[in-house]
Formats: structure tokens, C-alpha cells, sequence
């Protein structure tokens, strides 16, 4: 009830600013949603890159110290899995808020979710302390996130499309997908921070925690800009005409699997590609190298930095060729990207910033049209819940394995077996664009 009466009250604050700065008819412009849409982005996936970062540098040696660096850094990602399987359950849960309780309820109660389980883990002792609860605290902090994304979802991407100019549809769908560069290069250079200016012994005892802490601050600000987004006139009118309404889960499965499936798959190589020049390339260059994590981290960022560059491009690019024929374009790129870019991985330091430049630059191209591709599969009365279940399956399939996979494929096999991996991803999302007819005509 505390929730759902703050969420009313944000909701109330929000109105009264959008009856300042809406046109005169009470429709926002689309740059303005923008604006909202980049903010809450970026909050959900700087709390994912904080988590994603610690699984290497932090939870092997603090929450498994019990077996060598290289299982305790695969065990992490195995934990670090189970939000993608979790946040399809968090869909279905809050789908069931949404409906009930409204839009603002359903993404203060998810935003505080997500805030609240990723600063709990700022709080978690170490396997020292507690032993095997430790194990057991983080794989539950590690649900609460998953849920929580899954009750993030809000439509964001069919909002931007609904709203966007026809002959900007591929830049308005690009705006969403800047939100993962840019959480990437503050999770790093925080990291990079803290790693450089203490003592191991002081980083790894309370050093990591604070990017937990400020991910709790920064969920705050994204609540506020997204209920001013759903607070608008426009569009509540458009939630009233069904175009955005939560349907039923199971009709929705029912009438449109072949369009999840196929949704999911279609940006599955720019999926697998997002962990393989992320969180992959740290985990080996930390346990395979004698390079200092920090360098690396510095690498990242001006990965980041090309990612951001790239998902503009793709927003001009799909504007202009089409957003199928960029995706297929890029799948073919991030194929031939996997027969020789995970070898540089070994290649000291210019190997690495090659592979890490390449890998963000394909990327931002191919990441920056996927919410196009996800959103636009369905009619516009299951738009909302489709798009939300074929994001959920598209993650899971295509992420939320890779980190362990491919460090598993590559510390028995040769980074080569990563590069095959990864050839799958792009496989997939060739096949998926080439027997779905009906989704090419619908996301060109």
C-alpha cells in the first residue's frame, strides 16, 4: 500500500509537469519520451553491467573461494543466468500488476525491486563469514533482479514507434538500445575507479560495493522519468485504445508463437554478440592474461563509447535501407566477426582493443534496430505482452548463457570454440529473417 500510494503521488507530480510542457493538444513529443526512455535504460542496464563486472572481479574470490579462479568465475555466471530465467516469471507477474493496479504501480514496485536487490548485494557478506549463505543470498538478490526487469518491460520501444515520424521509424526504435553503451561505461569506469585508486585488499573487502549503492540513487531518477512518460495524456489515450494494453498471457501465446519465437530469434546474433564483447572479454583477459583488470575496463569504455556511435548509425542506416536488411547485413558481419576476432583476445594489448572496437562498432549497428525487430511482430492489441514475452525468450536464448558458455567452450577448447558460439547467434538470426516472410515485410 506504501508502494502503490509513493507511486500515486510521483504519478500526480509527473502530470503537473507534463501539463507545463505539453503541446496544447496533451501530446508529448516524441523526443521528449526519448529523454525518459534513454534514462531507464541506461538505469537497467548499469545495474546489469555492476553485477556482470563483480561476477569477474569480485564473487569468485569473495563468495567461492573454495575452488580455483577459473570455476569460481564460471560458477558466478551461472548465477549470474538465473535472472534471464527469471525474468520471463517477473512478466507474467507483473503483467497480472499492470492490469490490476495500473502502469505506475507496476514500474515503482519493479524499479524498487531491481534497485533494492542489486544495492542488497552491496550488503552481502562473504563465504567467510556465512558460509554457504552467501551462495544462497546472492542467487536470490540474482532473481529479484531477473523479476524485477521482467515487471521493467513498459512498452517502451512500440511507444517510440507509435509516436515516431514514418520516415524515422528506425531512429526512434535505436533510442532505447543506447541505454546498454552508456550503462556500460559508467559501470566501468566506476570499477576502473575504485580498482585503481585502493589497495586489492581494500577492493575487494568494500571497494566494489559503492556501484551497487549508486545503482539504487540512479533507479530512483529512471522512476520519475518513466511515470512522467506514462502519465501523459497521449499516452494514456493510446493504453484506453488497447494499442498498448496488457493482454492475456496465454491467448497471446495461443494466437502469436510462431511470431515469439521467430521475434526472439531474429535478434539473436546481436543478443549473443552483447556478453561475447563484454562480459566474456574481461572474464579471460582477467583469469588468461597478466593484465591488470583496470587496463581492460579503459578498453570497455571506449568500446562503449563506439557503441553509442554505432546505435545512432543504425537508426540512420534502417531509416534508409531497412531494418530487416540491416539485421541480416549485420549478422553476416558478426558471422565473419566470430572466425577471427576471439583469437585477438590473446594477442596483447592491441589485439584486445581491436577485437573490443570491431566487436562494439558491429554491435551498436545490429543492438540499436533488435527493439524494432522484437516490437514490431504483433497487431497492435497484443503488441505490449508479445513484445514483452519475445524480449524475455530473446535474452535468454541469446544472452543469458553466453558469459558461460563461452568461457567454458573457450578454457577447454581454445578461444576459437567462442568464436563458434557466437557463429550461432548470427546462424540463427540468418535463418529466422529468411523463413519469416511476413516478419521481413513487417520490420523493412
Amino acid at each position: 500500500m506504501t508502494v502503490q500510494t509513493a507511486s500515486h503521488n510521483a504519478e500526480r507530480d509527473a502530470r503537473a509537469i507534463n501539463a507545463r510542457h505539453a503541446h496544447g493538444d496533451g501530446h508529448v513529443d516524441p523526443n521528449e519520451i526519448a529523454i525518459g526512455v534513454v534514462i531507464g535504460r541506461t538505469s537497467e542496464f548499469f545495474d546489469f553491467f555492476v553485477y556482470a563486472i563483480a561476477s569477474v572481479l569480485v564473487f569468485p574470490a569473495l563468495i567461492f573461494p573454495f575452488v580455483d579462479r577459473l570455476t569460481g568465475t564460471l560458477y558466478s555466471f551461472a548465477i549470474f543466468a538465473l535472472a534471464f530465467v527469471a525474468r520471463p516469471i517477473g512478466s507474467l507477474i507483473f503483467l497480472s500488476v499492470d492490469q490490476v493496479l495500473g502502469r505506475g504501480t507496476k514500474l515503482t514496485i519493479a524499479l524498487f525491486l531491481l534497485g533494492g536487490s542489486t544495492a542488497a548485494v552491496a550488503f552481502l557478506p562473504g563465504y567467510e563469514t556465512i558460509g554457504g549463505w552467501a551462495i544462497v543470498l546472492l542467487a536470490l538478490f540474482r532473481i529479484g533482479q531477473g523479476i524485477a526487469l521482467g515487471g521493467a518491460w513498459d512498452g517502451l520501444a512500440s511507444l517510440l514507434a507509435l509516436n515516431a515520424p514514418e520516415n524515422k521509424r528506425g531512429w526512434y526504435a535505436m533510442i532505447p538500445q543506447l541505454g546498454a553503451p552508456l550503462g556500460l561505461i559508467v559501470a566501468s569506469a566506476l570499477f576502473a575507479f575504485f580498482l585503481t585508486t585502493l589497495s586489492p585488499a581494500d577492493f575487494l573487502d568494500w571497494g566494489w560495493r559503492y556501484p551497487f549503492f549508486v545503482a539504487f540513487a540512479i533507479n530512483v531518477v529512471a522512476l520519475f522519468a518513466r511515470l512522467r512518460m506514462v502519465s501523459t495524456p497521449h499516452y494514456a489515450a493510446m493504453f484506453e485504445s488497447r494499442e498498448l494494453e496488457p493482454s492475456h498471457v496465454m491467448e497471446t501465446i495461443k494466437s502469436d508463437w510462431r511470431n515469439i519465437v521467430i521475434g526472439a530469434f531474429a535478434p539473436l546474433a546481436s543478443f549473443a554478440l552483447f556478453h561475447m564483447v563484454t562480459v566474456f572479454p574481461l572474464s579471460w583477459v582477467h583469469l588468461f592474461t597478466n593484465q591488470n583488470p583496470e587496463r581492460f575496463l579503459s578498453i570497455e569504455i571506449f568500446g562503449g563509447i563506439v557503441g553509442v556511435i554505432g546505435v545512432i548509425a543504425s537508426g540512420l542506416i534502417a531509416d534508409r535501407v531497412g531494418r530487416r536488411y540491416l539485421l541480416g547485413v549485420t549478422a553476416a558481419g558478426i558471422a565473419a566477426f566470430s572466425g577471427f576476432a576471439p583469437q585477438l583476445l590473446s594477442a596483447g594489448y592491441t589485439g584486445e582493443l581491436t577485437f573490443v572496437l570491431i566487436g562494439f562498432a558491429l554491435l551498436g549497428v545490429a543492438f540499436g534496430q533488435s527493439s524494432g525487430a522484437v516490437a514490431a511482430n504483433f497487431g497492435s492489441t497484443r503488441r505490449y505482452t508479445g513484445a514483452a514475452l519475445t524480449s524475455d525468450l530473446a535474452w535468454l536464448v541469446g544472452a543469458g548463457f553466453a558469459p558461460l558458455v563461452g568461457l567454458l567452450l573457450a578454457s577447454n577448447f581454445g578461444l576459437i570454440a567462442a568464436g563458434g558460439y557466437l557463429l550461432s547467434g548470427a546462424l540463427a538470426t540468418l535463418i529466422a529473417l529468411g523463413v519469416n516472410k511476413e516478419l521481413g515485410r513487417r520490420i523493412s
